[in-house]
């Protein structure tokens, strides 16, 4: 959420920088509802003024007038709940409204409606020219065996998968290795974490209001009526939440956290033949990186994660591209994102496998994260950062195509041999 001071007092700033993000404001709307709540704000003081004189009145003894003036008190009173009731109405949609708008880009990100305008920073490793007919990772998956679309769509329905064999174990090998190179060479801490969380952590990170369609929700069996709680859409959401409503010391940050979880996502209106097999599915597993730093330190820090993300990609070895997202590319709470894609020979084409975002004190200010600083014991609101380090579906598709061979043979990436006890290729 935006500093409510900075919308109060600089909307015309905050307008200008929401339409770089295609975001219009309403300003009008905004500026009724406020005037409306400073108008019942001050009657509700006024009357609350002249409810304690008389009050303080009746206090006293051998008063003449009593009954009229407990009369009066009386009518105060309701006249209080009633601007009160008001209040809480208009006070209610200014929230929900300021909720609703997303947070402010940086100023270097690039302007633009869509992925169109993104920039591209950097492309990493070498391209393989195949002198063979190359297979997509679905085919290949079917050519051993290892990935199962059909038992996925009889237990759960379409983007369900199943794996079995050498392509699960390399898969589990993957979530293993993701988690070793962040914990021990980029020093985060592993965190077990639910996968079923509270509307409010929802909210929290900013995925509620705005993107209520793309969650899966679950009906609490003491109430089918009302849905309360959802399956997380990504490891973000309980780990930046471990923060909510706590002050953190100074010298406790920076923290950072690694989670390996399955993520759920509906992925509402996404069809076509590029989302076939691993590529967008309901159901998929990440490794997230979360960073909580002091304002001063998250635009290095958004650096940092990247890099970390893509050490990954680079110790397997698979070619990728850096990409600084548009304004209109960003999602709801980043205010400045890159992606990495990583090549796929069967699409000749780059797909994402890891977004790391700069979200400012855009959720922190939603959960009530702050730390207090040690010079002057005054309390800040913390910086929050995420990275997937990185989908694991994903890179396991990547390295199925990449490394394949002539003859349907696929190649274990070196630095993952020893995970699989010295194993080299997958055969048929």
């Amino acid at each position: 959420m935006l500093d409510i001071k900075l919308l109060r007092n600089k909307i015309n700033y905050v307008y200008k920088m929401l339409k770089k993000r295609n975001f219009i404001l309403d300003i009008n709307l905004i500026n009724k509802l406020e005037t409306k709540r400073k108008l019942f704000q001050i009657r509700i003081e006024k009357l609350q003024i002249e409810k304690n004189k008389i009050s303080s009145i009746l206090s006293k003894k051998d008063i003449n007038n009593i009954y009229d003036l407990k009369q009066k008190s009386i009518i105060m009173t309701n006249n209080i709940l009633k601007y009160k009731s008001l209040l809480d109405n208009i006070k209610k949609n200014i929230e929900y409204i300021y909720s609703s708008i997303p947070n402010l880009p940086l100023h270097e990100v690039p302007i633009g409606i869509d992925n169109t305008k993104n920039k591209e920073i950097k492309k990493w490793g070498k391209i393989i020219n195949y002198d063979f007919t190359i297979k997509d990772h679905l085919e290949l998956g079917l050519l051993h065996k290892g990935i199962d679309i059909e038992s996925g769509v009889h237990l759960s329905g379409s983007k369900f998968f199943v794996l079995k064999g050498t392509i699960a174990y390399l898969y589990r090998i993957l979530i293993q290795f993701m988690l070793d190179i962040h914990i021990n060479q980029h020093n985060y801490q592993e965190v077990y974490i639910p996968y079923i969380v509270k509307e409010n952590a929802l909210y929290g990170t900013g995925q509620l209001p705005k993107f209520n369609k793309d969650l899966f929700h679950i009906k609490n069996g003491k109430d089918n009526n009302k849905c309360q709680y959802f399956l997380i859409p990504t490891a973000e959401v309980p780990l930046t939440n471990l923060v909510s409503n706590k002050i953190i010391g100074e010298n406790q940050l920076p923290i950072k956290y690694v989670a390996h979880s399955p993520c759920f996502r509906s992925e509402v209106g996404s069809y076509g033949q590029y989302n076939k097999g691993l590529i967008r599915t309901h159901q998929f597993d990440k490794v997230e990186l979360v960073q909580l730093v002091k304002p001063k330190f998250s635009i290095k820090t958004l650096e940092q994660i990247t890099v970390h993300a893509e050490k990954i990609l680079q110790l397997l070895n698979l070619p990728y591209r850096k990409i600084l997202l548009c304004t209109g590319d960003m999602s709801f709470a980043s205010s400045k994102t890159y992606d990495l894609e990583v090549w796929f020979p069967s699409k000749n084409q780059y797909y994402e496998i890891s977004s790391c975002s700069n979200m400012g004190d855009f959720q922190s200010r939603r959960i009530k994260a702050r730390y207090r600083r040690i010079k002057d014991k005054k309390i800040k609101f913390i910086h929050t950062l995420n990275g997937s380090g990185l989908a694991v579906g994903r890179t396991l598709a990547a390295i199925i195509e990449n490394y394949q061979l002539k003859n349907g043979t696929i190649k274990i990436p070196d630095v993952l041999q020893p995970y699989m006890k010295g194993m080299k290729y997958i055969k048929r």
